[in-house]
């Protein structure tokens, strides 16, 4: 691995005695795409704030390609940042917002317009260059923002929920977009974002928040597929935790016991041993049920509801101790129960990750 573009070491911040972070370290490489995922007031925007420069840390350090920028000022960082609220100049054009930080550094119009012209190409904004901010749609505000920050050149680009203000369609053809520009251009991004969703289709890793703490870091696939702690589990994406009791531990995997029935599992993330209290993460889009236990793991049911949902359908199975599970089926599934009719639900144990029963304060 090549060395960080940008390292964050042992970051601390307070706000009227509120622990807002907690000795938060990263790295980011050069060409990364790197998300910071988490609810609301878990620290996000802080650390974004901090390596922009707009905040100084209570302790530790801010390196960019190896220089300590903690006490530069935001301008001496080579880093730029893209709000949610697009902050475009009302009285500019599009040309003008776009060539604001070439202007200021003292540039020539007959230099800056070629670079806008490139800029308007890569965010598909030609032939918008005479249109004020006002006659833009919010997808297009937000592309004008993005070239702004993009035509400086910046060795890192920092973006605090940029598609959180779009409609859900515009929001996912931005996420594709952003994603394209990003890689054409080679530079890091460090994105903020609550939307798994969004994360989860744009990152190269995901660093999941809380508390000022990250919970797990690792790329879409290791936290989706093997969380790291119950928070992640349930954060990311829709899971049903059942609280087992490990009965055994070998080098193949696990057996638990859960409603005095003994389920295998896959081998846990962690130091578990038998008699511990642990969760199993049964994600909803991989269960199925059925008339018949089958292979794999099965427990027994009642099937109390079910929804069309298009190309799926959201199935309710409530089991024989009452703990209700949801499953996202493909629509070939429907015919396989009728609400009130006793059904097995099932799952692969390969595809069941196991997690702590408890989860740590954070």
């Amino acid at each position: 691995m090549s060395e960080a573009l940008l390292r964050v070491e042992g970051l601390e911040k307070s706000f009227e005695g509120s622990k807002i972070l907690r000795s938060l370290s990263f790295d980011v490489q050069p060409g990364e795409f790197v998300t910071l995922l988490g609810p609301s007031g878990c620290g996000k925007t802080t650390t974004l704030r901090i390596i922009a420069g707009l905040l100084e840390p209570d302790a530790g350090r801010v390196y960019l390609s190896g220089r300590d920028i903690t006490d530069a000022p935001p301008e001496k960082r080579n880093v730029n940042t893209v709000f949610q609220n697009y902050a475009l100049f009302p009285h500019m054009n599009v040309e003008k917002n776009i060539s604001y930080g070439l202007r200021v550094r003292g540039m020539k119009r007959a230099e800056w317009r070629p670079k806008v012209a490139e800029m308007l190409r890569l965010v598909q904004l030609e032939g918008c260059e005479k249109r004020m901010p006002s006659q833009l749609s919010g997808g297009q505000c937000q592309r004008v923002a993005i070239a702004r920050t993009l035509i400086l050149r910046p060795e890192l680009l920092l973006l605090d929920e940029p598609l959180g203000a779009l409609d859900l369609k515009l929001r996912r053809q931005m996420q594709v977009e952003l994603k394209d520009i990003q890689k054409r251009l080679g530079i890091a991004f460090v994105y903020i974002t609550h939307d798994q969703e969004e994360a989860l289709n744009m990152s190269d890793r995901i660093a999941v928040m809380r508390g000022g703490r990250f919970e797990q870091m690792g790329t879409p696939e290791q936290i989706y597929d093997h969380p790291a702690t119950r928070f992640a589990a349930e954060f990311i994406g829709q899971t049903n935790l059942l609280e087992c009791r490990v009965e055994a531990v070998n080098a193949d995997g696990m057996v638990l016991s859960y409603a005095g029935q003994r389920i295998p599992a896959r081998k846990a993330e962690f130091d578990a041993k038998s008699g511990d209290r642990v969760c199993l993460s049964l994600r909803t889009e991989r269960l199925s049920f059925g008339p018949e236990p089958g292979d794999g793991c099965a427990l027994e049911g009642v099937l109390t509801d079910r929804r069309y949902a298009g190309g799926s359908m959201r199935a309710t199975i409530r089991l024989t101790d009452g703990h209700e599970i949801l499953a996202m089926c493909t629509s070939a599934e429907r015919a396989r129960g009728e609400v009130g009719q006793r059904v097995y639900l099932k799952w692969d144990p390969a595809e069941a990750p196991v997690v702590c029963a408890e989860e740590a304060e954070p």
